[in-house]
């Protein structure tokens, strides 16, 4: 197994560099190797697009041109279950026994109902040798926004603020404050272009006048999620423009209006979070940041509906004002950015890989 792993470990990397571009499909690496060399790799670059494994057999292909007797001796490692339906593109374990590779070594099987041990299972059938579960955890873990959303029927939560060294959100006034610097915002904005949405509360909205884009960062900007209950904020805030998708809950309008989409929670007394992520998992939206203000973050600590959380503390001091959010977990990282202090914590509670073991 250990052979195997250093193979698998390439996959990950490989995988990884799909972030931002392929929801709500997974990341996905392959490696094929031939007499312990890689002769082929590939990566799901963007959704629709051709999935990793065909990738990198077109890499083989393109490179030997006694390719069919190379793969005909070769192995695959791929890091999620190749697929066995028709989606957006065809079945990756049709290709392989098209192909005839012989050996074939998964990382994790996949949790969609469509693929689920079927991909495996075709393998099996025509006769292929398979291995699954090399650096499995690691394997859930770069897809645990796609585990998420399978398993759980919700997004991947992020939440992100900044607090003062003395434990401060904001001033009690309701006026803009910066508390990190320019190197933790720049951050931020990469981290938006690595999800598909970003969520902020009605205060927040109307008192930062934020365009939750990417402009510091790279990647395509995130659709844009704002609770406001009674539709009191201004049209004219940036978070309005029609640049991208915007969700807006509330609770008294249903309607769509140019990239605006209006969603009537009716009940805004209890379940707001619960509500809200169920929605925007309808709407296949597989990983959100919620970036504030304090009551929205609290109200998803609160429903323990969160899986990750990046807090900057700041070196500035307020001595007075909202209090920033508590939060309970295990310490993954943490990170010195530029002068400010990043923790990341993980809710070990909704672990997608305890999730993924228990639905075996």
């Amino acid at each position: 197994m250990v052979f195997h792993e250093k193979y698998m470990r390439r996959c990950l990397e490989l995988a990884a560099l799909g972030i931002g571009n392929v929801s709500p499909n997974p990341m996905v690496g392959a490696v094929i190797v031939h007499h312990d060399i890689i002769i082929g790799e590939g990566f799901h670059q963007k959704y629709g697009a051709a999935h990793a494994e065909v990738n990198a057999v077109n890499e083989v292909i393109q490179n030997y041109s006694n390719y069919e007797d190379i793969l005909k001796q070769a192995t695959i490692y791929v890091s999620l279950e190749p697929c066995a339906h028709f989606g957006k593109t065809p079945p990756c374990a049709d290709l392989i026994i098209r192909h005839q590779i012989p050996n074939v070594v998964i990382g994790c099987r996949d949790p969609f109902t469509e693929v689920n041990g079927k991909g495996i299972d075709k393998l099996k059938e025509a006769g292929v040798n398979i291995i699954v579960g090399v650096l499995e955890n690691e394997c859930i873990y770069i897809n645990r926004r796609f585990f998420t959303r399978v398993l759980k029927q919700r997004p991947y939560v992020i939440l992100k603020w900044a607090q003062t060294s003395d434990g401060f959100f904001a001033p009690n006034i309701k006026s803009q404050f910066w508390i990190t610097g320019i190197e933790a915002k720049k951050l931020v904005h990469q981290w938006r272009g690595e999800e598909d949405a970003v969520l902020v509360g009605k205060n927040t909205a109307e008192i930062d006048n934020p365009m939750l884009n990417v402009r510091y960062g790279s990647g395509k900007a995130p659709k844009r999620v704002v609770i406001d209950r009674n539709l009191s904020l201004s049209s004219s805030l940036n978070i309005f423009d029609n640049s991208v998708q915007t969700f807006i809950f509330n609770a008294t309008k249903m309607d769509v209006e140019g990239k605006n989409t209006f969603i009537d929670l009716e009940d805004f007394d209890h379940y707001v979070p619960e509500y809200i992520l169920y929605q925007l998992y309808l709407q296949d939206v597989q990983s959100i940041i919620i970036e504030g203000g304090a009551k929205t973050l609290n109200s998803f600590i609160a429903s323990n509906l969160w899986d990750e959380a990046r807090i900057f503390t700041g070196k500035v001091n307020l001595k007075d004002g909202i209090k920033a959010p508590d939060i309970t977990g295990n310490i993954a990282s943490t990170y010195k950015i530029g002068n400010d202090e990043l923790l990341i914590f993980e809710n070990v509670i909704n672990s997608v890989i305890y999730e993924s073991h228990k639905s075996d």
